[in-house]
Formats: C-alpha cells, sequence, structure tokens
C-alpha cells in the first residue's frame, strides 16, 4: 500500500526518512527468514514514522490523516505477511505446536521474534497510561495475529489447546485447595462444600463487573473446581454487595467496566484472554496434557449451574449461554448491551442464538433486545425461576443432587457428547478468528468512546 508522499511531508515527516522507509516495502514470494526480516524493517521504521507525529489527541487535520494512511499501511503489510507465513510463525513460537503457550504470551513472544508485527510489552505499557479516546490503537495488532493464527486449523486449535490447559497459578494452589476445600482470590471466591464448589465474584464497588483485576483470579477459581477430583459440579454465583440501591442482594454481574474500559484500564487482550480462557472452560473444561487434534476430545469437565439474581448484564450474560442449568430470581434482567456499547458481545453471537432461536438473538445484539427472568422470552434463558432470593439456596442444592445423583463420568460423558455436536471446537476456533480481528478494530473506534460518553457519561465517572 502506497502512502501518498506529500501527505506525509506536509505532515512534518522527513522525505528522506519516507523515502527510505517506502523503498523498504517487502516483496511477495521470499522465504520465511527472509521475509520476516524484511517484513519486520518496514514495520518499524513505519512505526517510527507514526511515533514522530503529535500525540493523538494534539494532530491536525492534516496530521491525522497521514498517522491513518502509515496505520493503514503497516496492517496491511502485517496482513500480507501472515497471510504467507502465519504456520511458520506459529511454530516457531511454540516449539513446532509442542508447547502450550496463552495467548498473552505469544503475542508478546511474538514481538520479540518478530519486532513491530505487534506491539511490544513497553508499547502497549506506555498505552496503558492513556483513556481510551487517546490511545494509538497498537493493539490492533495483536487482533490482527491472532485471527491468523486462529483461522489456520492447525495452528488455531492448538491455541485453544493451550488456552483450556490450567492456569500456573491454579496448579500451585491446588493442593492448598484440596486440604482446605477453599481459595479467597481477592476478586473471586471459590469453597468446597460436599461435592459442589461455589464461585464467587467480588467486584463489589462495580456490582461486580468484570475487569483486568478479576478476570486471571476468576480463571484460577474455574481451574480449582475442575482440577479437584472431590467436585462434581460447580455454582457460579455473584456476592452481596453494599452500594446504597442494592444494598444486602447479589448481583450476579454487571458485565463489563466501563469506567476501566473508558480510562484505558482495560487491554484489548482482556476479551480475548477472556472468552478463550475461563469462559470457555466453563463450557469445554480443561484440556488435555497432550494435544491430539485428530482424535476425539479428551477434557476434564465438570456440570455448572448459574444462581443469577438481580441482573446478568454483558458478559455476565454470556456466562448463561455456557453453563448446564441457569436458576434465576424472578424479574432478573438478563441483556447483552452490546449495541450501546459498540463492540461485540463475547462468543454470545454463536450461542445466544441455540437458546433463543436466530430472530431474538439478533434483536438482542443489534436492538438492544432485553430478556427478563420469568417473562416468555427470558425463560429461554432459564431452566428454573423461583420467586425469591431466599428461595435460591435451596434451588441450588435441589439442582446439585439432581445433577450429581447418576455420578460425574456419566454427566461429564453426556456434557460432553451434547457439547460436541451442539459447537465442535473447530467451529468455535473459526468463531474466534473473526471475533479477535473486529474486537480489535472495535474496541480502539471513535463509536465506542461515543457510546461510552453517551450511554454511560463514562468520561465522568471516576476510577
Amino acid at each position: 500500500m502506497l502512502v501518498p508522499f506529500t501527505l506525509l511531508e506536509a505532515a512534518g515527516l522527513s522525505p528522506s526518512e519516507v523515502a527510505e522507509w517506502q523503498e523498504k516495502t517487502p516483496t511477495q514470494g521470499s522465504p520465511f527468514p527472509e521475509a520476516a526480516r524484511a517484513s519486520s524493517e518496514f514495520l518499524l521504521r513505519g512505526g517510527r514514522l507514526l511515533g514522530r507525529l503529535p500525540a493523538r489527541r494534539d494532530r491536525s487535520d492534516v496530521e491525522a490523516e497521514a498517522a491513518g494512511h502509515i496505520t493503514s499501511a503497516l496492517d496491511a503489510e502485517r496482513s500480507r505477511f501472515l497471510r504467507a507465513h502465519t504456520v511458520e510463525a506459529y511454530g516457531e513460537l511454540t516449539d513446532g505446536l509442542r508447547t502450550a503457550v496463552r495467548d498473552e504470551e505469544l503475542v508478546y513472544a511474538a514481538a520479540e521474534r518478530f519486532p513491530g508485527l505487534v506491539p511490544s510489552r513497553e508499547d502497549v505499557a506506555r498505552e496503558s497510561e492513556l483513556a481510551l479516546p487517546e490511545k494509538e490503537g497498537h493493539e490492533i495488532a495483536q487482533g490482527v495475529f491472532l485471527s491468523f493464527v486462529l483461522a489456520e486449523p492447525r495452528c488455531g486449535a492448538h491455541l485453544v489447546w493451550s488456552m483450556l490447559r490450567p492456569t500456573a497459578e491454579a496448579l500451585e494452589r491446588l493442593d492448598d485447595f484440596r486440604a482446605t476445600g477453599v481459595a479467597d482470590l481477592g476478586r473471586t471466591y471459590l469453597e468446597r462444600r460436599g461435592n459442589a464448589a461455589y464461585l464467587e465474584i467480588r467486584n463489589e464497588r462495580h456490582l461486580n463487573a468484570e475487569d483486568c483485576d478479576t478476570l486471571p483470579a476468576t480463571e484460577v477459581a474455574v481451574d480449582l473446581a475442575l482440577l479437584d477430583p472431590e467436585v462434581e459440579v460447580g455454582v457460579f454465583r455473584g456476592a452481596v454487595v453494599s452500594h446504597p440501591r442494592y444494598a444486602g442482594r447479589r448481583i450476579f454481574g454487571a458485565g463489563l467496566n466501563l469506567t476501566h474500559l473508558y480510562h484505558g484500564r482495560l487491554d484489548f487482550m482482556f476479551f480475548v484472554t477472556r472468552d478463550l480462557g475461563y469462559v470457555n472452560k466453563l463450557f469445554r473444561g480443561l484440556s488435555s496434557e497432550e494435544h491430539r487434534p485428530d482424535e476425539p476430545e479428551e477434557t476434564t469437565e465438570k456440570l455448572w449451574i448459574a444462581a443469577v439474581e438481580t441482573f446478568a448484564i454483558g458478559g455476565a450474560c454470556q456466562i448463561l449461554h455456557t453453563v448446564d442449568h441457569v436458576i434465576a430470581t424472578r424479574g432478573t434482567r438478563l441483556y447483552l448491551p452490546a449495541r450501546k456499547e459498540g463492540i461485540l458481545p463475547g462468543a454470545s453471537n454463536l450461542r445466544l442464538p441455540r437458546s433463543v432461536g436466530d430472530r431474538l438473538a439478533r434483536q438482542a445484539i443489534l436492538s438492544g433486545l432485553e430478556f427478563e427472568a420469568g417473562m416468555p422470552h427470558g425463560d429461554l434463558l432459564c431452566d428454573e425461576v423461583v420467586d425469591s432470593a431466599e428461595e435460591m439456596d435451596a434451588a441450588i442444592a435441589r439442582r446439585v443432587e439432581a445433577l450429581t445423583s447418576s455420578g460425574l463420568v456419566n454427566a461429564a460423558g453426556n456434557r460432553r457428547a451434547l457439547r460436541v455436536g451442539a459447537e465442535p471446537l473447530d467451529l468455535f476456533r473459526q468463531y474466534m478468528a473473526t471475533f479477535c480481528r473486529e474486537q480489535a478494530y472495535c474496541h480502539f473506534s471513535p463509536a465506542l468512546v461515543r457510546n461510552l460518553e453517551q450511554h454511560w457519561s463514562a468520561h465522568e465517572r471516576r476510577l
């Protein structure tokens, strides 16, 4: 992609540097090592030119247009390189697909091995100091990279397998959890009672919303529940809050922490790690120690109950598509504010239609249709509705007994068979390839900033 020379010169960039950059435009058909070197040089030179322009908020119209052209050229080169060399690049980063590398480790390993292809840790750290309206959007390159990895069948399947492995922290905590039956992880709390593990989200200040602080703790809690052989069923629930409007009530979840998102404290990788990580573990369980893509899925999984009270917004509502039984209090609001936010609602585009049908799913995601437990549409998302919070504990106990009375082997086998028929792993892989790219561009779009300011007054909220 040729950037208009006169435009970059008018924006104050050095004509000689621009000329040298354009002369380094990689050619098609080079062997992988040579192609990687050429692509990195082009991307790094272009990145330096972009860095010589004023900060995004301080640019003139000409400077903003120049930045847009440079960014488009860099994105085009990343796509060109990955279109030809994703398999070789991913193979180098994973020892020929023999090593499990989590997504957040993968993108930074790629930044070291292929400079310029994706932002470095330092690049992302600098951006994290900026509010969303001021960010350059370097992390879009992470979305593009992961999209190509996931789109390639063997590489993508390997990444999905890697993200379904238990986290290192969970393995470190497992013996203690098995001995005590308790794991207090700060923003999440896990307690084993009998053959059930009760997982609570505890982000009281933000009504149990999810953010970069809750995400690691939630995944560790899910891992521990899946790893403990004494646990046959997990119960996912929101903690009691003290907010004046909801004091003393449990809230299943307020979705994404929009205040953190607007103020730049929610990085792009949050979205990918969440859906490839603990949300997919709720749905699929933990993957086997060895990656065997040509064999039937071998997973460690348990049944899950969602106990839903007050409201389940956004990401909290997405969890309902992954569990085996949903109990909700009558009148609980269940909705996906994706239209007002301007982002993709996780894997709901893939999973919601299975519960409510295509038309209602489109209305919910594209037009903001809300569901309510106890009403005909809302009951499509629920298996059981109780009339009050006081009845919830008894309903949970009954359901735990009912789901485990036939034994874990039988339950897990039926669960696995249902899942494979409804959402084969390869279908999920392809969906996530689209999700990574589309979510990256949505995350840094002016429309998202405008929506957060218009619908949520995010610019007025304090961290």
